[in-house]
């Protein structure tokens, strides 16, 4: 089919860490094997395209990032569409289509896709298409796959329609034909299960034949002892399936290895957020006890010399590497381990078919190796389904590239979520589990995401510690399992601890332990500031601060900041303050024991603690959880938030916590108001769009 005939469409995607993007790329690869042309921009090239002039029909694919802001790649065009002057009918002439990427794990899901659907919906522009909005909780792809696949059709019927209004349907009758023959899964390469030969048959071939293999020959490939299926066993009838494969990605890098040795780019270059400071460590306090059952570490930099600003309840980000012993081991795999301080020219394979094609911007065109996969490859990241298809490309025993094509299929949907996706498995799990897979580097530049900057709350004033920025975190373990022999720890908490070693007293649990006053070395961070999450304006306003763990972090920069400006204005009237902090074990891991300093000098009004792992022998248990705790106060909260208009923050685990606390909430608005669930739920919200009701949280 000749590019005249083909029908166009707009592609318009915003992405914060790629996903959008590459779902974007996976529907401009679709599309002419559909009959159409994507015409595909970032949301950011303004240049590129003109919806106030678009006639054809614009497929949008658009992230959700923070707390529920547009990707940054979508600023500049929410706020242009958000211009309160547009009249109602501006995008009147157009029609779209549009896929919201989120993660109900969060308050506002998908809330980057709603945004722009909603105003675009305001100014008149019409659906070709139903919205689509995939949650990356339980998988992404349970939502992206039925909706490409059934944009095909949309799509047709809006250019028809479009055709007919201008009297010319002629030009969509080869796009009709491509879409009839087979709507739901022409687009995908079918699979025949001849294990012996694995042969890919072409586009819609599906005989007979295919599901009546022999079980003598399935038996090659899956071991009929085996009834349970694994990371790298099936069992029918998947085992058994004719498999629906996605097409196979193109190849657009090329890595060129230089004779001589060289240096790398210093990491600022590469840091597309802004600017970088490298600061020094220079304290470090171990605030757990040894028995805790997580590690909690306050660190300490000094930015003393940097043009570095925060407030409290700001968040920054950690520049941090992949794991040594991950690096080499990798290395080895890919057969490189002589040459990881070799350099390597990184650049666009001519010729590719991949649409736009560029290096990416996080892989500087001359480094290392190491450099590479140590700073700028998110090595653990889970593994996408175009990348189990590249890799299948890698593999040379059957039965290992037969799981892979399993593994990515739409038949094995259920075995990727639950033996990749929800096990964490990771590229190096994949090498090991099928060993005669031999990827290139150029296809891990390719399909590995950017390594991203770990972002951590600020847990300090400078006002209180001029030129010091505070920070806690528990050093995150993952246990090892079926796929992973050995345990291993959070790439940015176990490189910070490991690090700060020389600085540790593990017998001192105080914030007032003295550090050595040699640094441990030097990190780079860049700002990122919190737009909300901040103490309120009018001193005088009262509030509510829930952070059990290290969730209570951002609170002591509040109590600090709260301190000094009752100290230097001690005119000023200041609202009460309420804190509601719980731990396993008062003994343990009972983070900040300074607070009793705080409420004794009057800068915190209410402490409220509980303890969820100890015993107890009093006549009536005392709370364990802080939701319990804050039922309890029931009448105190409702006036600080209702009577008195005060603020209310919650730091720290989203799935575990921060819910339950917001069910608490609800319940007691419920109560003290005596009305029905629904309307505190609306007075809730009401709250949340107030920014009364401010939450930092993570899953």
């Amino acid at each position: 089919m000749c590019c005249e005939s083909k029908g166009r469409f707009l592609l318009l995607y915003a992405t914060q860490k790629g996903q959008a993007k590459a779902i974007a790329e996976e529907i401009w690869q679709q599309a002419g094997a559909h009959g159409f042309e994507a015409d595909m921009h970032c949301l950011s090239e303004m240049d590129k395209y003109n919806l106030e002039t678009e006639k054809d029909p614009v497929v949008i694919v658009i992230s959700t990032t923070g707390t529920g802001e547009p990707p940054d790649t979508a600023r500049k065009f929410v706020k242009k569409i958000q211009d309160k002057t547009l009249p109602p009918d501006h995008f009147a002439h157009l029609q779209y289509g549009l896929l919201g990427l989120g993660d109900s794990e969060y308050m506002f899901f998908c809330n980057g896709g709603r945004t722009v659907d909603r105003r675009l919906q305001e100014l008149g522009a019409q659906h070709f298409y139903d919205t689509g909005l995939a949650d990356d909780c339980v998988g992404l792809e349970l939502v992206v796959d039925p909706w490409i696949d059934g944009l095909w059709l949309a799509l047709k019927e809006a250019l028809q329609l479009q055709k007919e209004k201008e009297g010319m349907n002629s030009a969509v009758d080869a796009v009709s034909s491509s879409i009839s023959t087979a709507p739901h899964a022409v687009h995908e390469l079918q699979l025949s299960s001849e294990i012996h030969n694995l042969k890919l048959e072409d586009e819609g071939a599906r005989s007979s034949d295919v599901l009546s293999q022999k079980l003598d020959d399935i038996n090659l490939v899956a071991p009929s002892r085996d009834t349970e299926p694994s990371l790298v066993h099936s069992v029918p009838p998947v085992s058994q399936s004719a498999l629906n494969i996605p097409a196979l990605p193109p190849e657009y890098i090329e890595v060129e290895f230089q004779d001589s040795q060289g240096e790398n780019p210093h990491l600022s270059s590469h840091i597309s957020e802004g600017t970088t400071f490298e600061v020094p460590v220079t304290k470090a306090v171990q605030l757990t006890r040894e028995d805790a059952i997580k590690t909690a570490l306050l660190l300490e930099l000094d930015i003393a010399d940097t043009s570095f600003e925060y407030q409290p309840g700001d968040a920054f980000c950690v520049v941090c590497p992949n794991n040594p012993s991950e690096v080499e081991e990798l290395l080895h795999i890919l057969g490189l381990s002589e040459k990881g301080d070799d350099v390597v020219c990184v650049k666009v394979k001519q010729g590719t078919k991949k649409k736009g094609a560029s290096r990416p911007q996080h892989i500087p065109e001359r480094s290392t190796i190491k450099f590479i996969l140590t700073w700028c490859l998110e090595i653990r990241a889970i593994p996408k389904k175009a990348f189990l298809r590249a890799l299948v490309e890698c593999t040379s025993d059957v039965g290992e590239k037969r799981r892979l094509q399993e593994l990515c299929s739409r038949q094995g949907a259920s075995d990727y979520t639950s033996f990749i996706r929800d096990s964490n498995v990771c590229l190096l799990d994949l090498l090991h589990a099928f060993p005669s897979c031999k990827p290139s580097l150029s296809l891990l530049i390719e399909h590995l995401p950017k390594l991203q900057a770990r972002s951590y709350s600020v847990s300090s004033s400078n006002l209180y510690q001029p030129g010091r920025l505070h920070f806690v975190f528990n050093v995150v373990e993952f246990p090892a399992g079926s796929s992973r022999p050995v345990s291993w720890k959070g790439v940015c908490t176990g490189w910070l601890a490991e690090l700060v070693a020389p600085l540790l007293h593990p017998s001192k649990n105080s914030l007032d332990t003295e550090g050595e006053s040699s640094s441990a070395g030097k990190i780079s961070i860049f700002p990122r500031p919190n737009n909300a999450f901040h103490l309120p304006a009018d001193p005088s306003v009262p509030f509510i601060m829930v952070g059990p763990g290290t969730g209570i972090s951002p609170f002591i920069g509040f109590l600090q900041h709260r301190q000094k400006l009752r100290e230097q204005h001690t005119e000023w009237e200041f609202g009460e303050t309420w804190l509601f902090f719980g731990c396993r074990h008062q003994d343990r891991d009972y983070l900040f024991k300074q607070l009793q300093c705080f409420l004794e000098n009057g800068t915190l009004t209410h402490l409220k603690v509980c303890f969820s792992r100890d015993t107890s022998t009093a006549e009536v248990a005392p709370p364990k959880y802080v939701q319990d705790v804050l039922r309890l106060c029931a009448k105190e909260v409702a006036r600080v938030l209702l009577k008195e208009r005060g603020y209310f923050y919650i730091c720290g685990d989203k799935k575990h916590m921060a819910d339950d606390v917001s069910d608490a909430i609800v319940d007691i608005l419920s109560m003290e108001m005596e009305a029905d669930k629904l309307e505190a739920m609306k007075i809730l919200a009401t709250l949340r769009e107030e920014k009364r009701y401010l939450q930092d949280v993570w899953s």
